[in-house]
């Protein structure tokens, strides 16, 4: 199983009959049992990445055998039957999704939804270290906006909280992505004692920029060994708070499909959003389902339970059962999460890493 056999960059020759509608016959939208439509996507391409961010993952992981992952060719299967079932947005993520090896022929494959108008949003959360190289290609793939994870405008102090990562190329990234056209939005998880000083910067510095801004509190999922979620946790009502004494927040519907919920700041006319899994559960309109590289099927980023997708989609060349499998999957989708850090809970509520599930 490798990247680059037969597969695709162009057309919709991808071995994979986005067979939603053979013989299982329906193509209605997937419904969770909760009323709620679940018709966003969000796939991690891979679990590696080059950066080892010290909310996300710890210093020495281990990664997953190559063996294990799915081919590009039957993530674009496995998404594509997902658009056939309704899926109006498809979101790329990691581990960091640029380092996977022919990424670009995947999202290049990809983007015939978008020709097609299956599929409303291609697009991708990225830590920025590849945008140099990738930001045109992504354009041209039909990717219109993108998310950049960066929490701290400081050079010595993003490499402490990356590791391994350096910010003058995340910043030439998004430079890059400007030049290209596309939309940025910044992701900021809010680290107590770390880049607390620095939120009406960040808010300032997105202004000059023309991005949006999303705060995000940290979520106890994975282990960090000597790393305490709780010392990294700071609720982001605070952070509004502090925000308040600089800047008018107008509450505003704008909405992106995800959990954010947004402001517009008056002072410099762009958007500052806020997530908040900790302080205010929003699971009550989620929309979303995250597939692992490994064909893992996620209904909950906070819960455990989980779809084999990936034995459905070897055992036959058309998408029967694989359909039959997302939409048992997809009945089994809980009403929410149960994230909560507190002194008496030493273990992460989910054992698993951010990276694994996909951000």
């Amino acid at each position: 199983m490798t990247d680059t056999a037969a597969h695709p960059s162009t057309g919709a020759s991808t071995g994979a009959s986005t067979g939603a509608s053979t013989g299982t016959g329906s193509t209605a939208p997937l419904i969770d049992p909760f009323g709620r439509a679940v018709n966003y996507l969000r796939v991690s391409v891979t679990d590696r990445c080059d950066f080892r961010c010290v909310y996300c993952m710890a210093e020495d992981m281990n990664f997953l055998p190559k063996a294990e992952v799915l081919s590009l060719e039957e993530i674009d299967r496995v998404a594509s039957a997902f658009v056939a079932l309704g899926t109006r947005k498809l979101r790329l993520t990691g581990g960091e999704p640029l380092v996977r090896r022919n990424i670009m022929d995947l999202i290049r494959s990809l983007g015939r939804h978008i020709r097609s108008g299956d599929l409303d949003e291609l697009t991708l959360t990225t830590n920025g270290s590849m945008l140099f190289k990738h930001a045109q290609g992504l354009a041209e793939a039909g990717v219109r906006r993108i998310n950049v994870s960066l929490d701290t405008l400081d050079a010595p102090k993003f490499q402490a909280i990356t590791r391994w990562g350096r910010l003058d190329k995340v910043m030439g990234g998004l430079e890059a992505a400007k030049a290209a056209g596309l939309a940025v939005k910044i992701n900021c998880v809010a680290l107590k004692g770390v880049n607390d000083d620095e939120f009406h910067r960040m808010v300032e510095w997105c202004g000059e920029m023309g991005f949006d801004l999303v705060f995000i509190e940290v979520m106890p999922m994975g282990e960090m060994g000597d790393v305490s979620r709780l010392d990294q946790y700071l609720p982001l009502s605070m952070v509004r708070a502090e925000l308040r004494k600089r800047w008018t927040l107008d509450e505003i519907d704008y909405r992106t499909g995800g959990p954010a919920r947004y402001t517009l700041v008056r002072e410099t006319g762009r958007r500052v959003g806020f997530i908040t899994p900790l302080t205010h559960n929003f699971c009550e309109s989620c929309n979303r389902v995250r597939l692992t590289c490994t064909g893992t099927l996620y209904m909950c980023l906070g819960q455990e339970d989980a779809a084999d997708l990936r034995t459905p989609l070897r055992l036959s060349d058309d998408d029967d059962l694989l359909v039959t499998a997302i939409r048992e999957a997809i009945t089994r989708k809980p009403k929410g999460h149960d994230f909560i850090i507190d002194r008496r809970r030493h273990a992460a509520a989910v054992p698993r890493h951010m990276s694994v599930t996909g951000g």
